[in-house]
């Protein structure tokens, strides 16, 4: 299956100079959405994850499908100010600006391993705030999950020593 190629390329979003690559396409299509899933869930289930954190908004479209696939909880990694209980806040650098991500404090139990999931890796910041939540909580860090990695954005590197997957590579 070539889903690859349904990617859509946005010039100049959400700024200038930025190439983003749109992946709503592939979620219109249910072979392929599924196709994604069940993918995902094959590479992560052996690593044993406790739960899946998506990471705010498209983390959400692949992390809820996947822990249900794998049969664990689910925890959102929430833009600041967008969760309503006490929260862990870690503040991170993107391609185009500064942002935060939050989760509950009561997300995560001591040990928990964690498996984070988002559409896409590019620099690898919003990823290692995630991280950083993840231990933060209590939590290990079991891996990360991506659609698609960005390669010319050396995200992967960004993230080492973590365990790091995509199903696809781009330029």
């Amino acid at each position: 299956m070539n889903w690859v190629e349904k990617i859509r390329n946005i010039p100049d979003y959400p700024a200038p100079g930025i190439l983003f690559r749109d992946l709503t396409p592939l979620w219109k299509d249910p072979e392929i959405f599924r196709y994604l899933v069940e993918t995902m869930a094959g590479k992560a289930a052996p690593w044993s994850p406790d739960m899946v954190l998506g990471i705010e908004a498209r983390g959400f479209i692949f992390g809820a499908p996947l822990a249900l696939a794998l049969g664990v909880g689910f925890v959102p990694a929430r833009k600041e100010g967008h969760l309503p209980h006490d929260t862990y806040r870690v503040e991170y650098q993107l391609e185009y600006g500064l942002a935060s991500l939050e989760i509950h404090r009561d997300a995560l139990e001591p040990g928990m391993r964690v498996l984070i999931v988002d559409d896409l890796l590019a620099t690898g910041g919003t990823g290692l705030a995630a991280c950083r939540l993840v231990e933060e909580g209590g939590g290990e860090v079991a891996g990360l999950l991506f659609a698609v990695e960005l390669e010319g954005l050396a995200g992967r590197q960004s993230l080492t020593p973590y365990r790091v997957e995509s199903l696809a590579r781009l330029p």
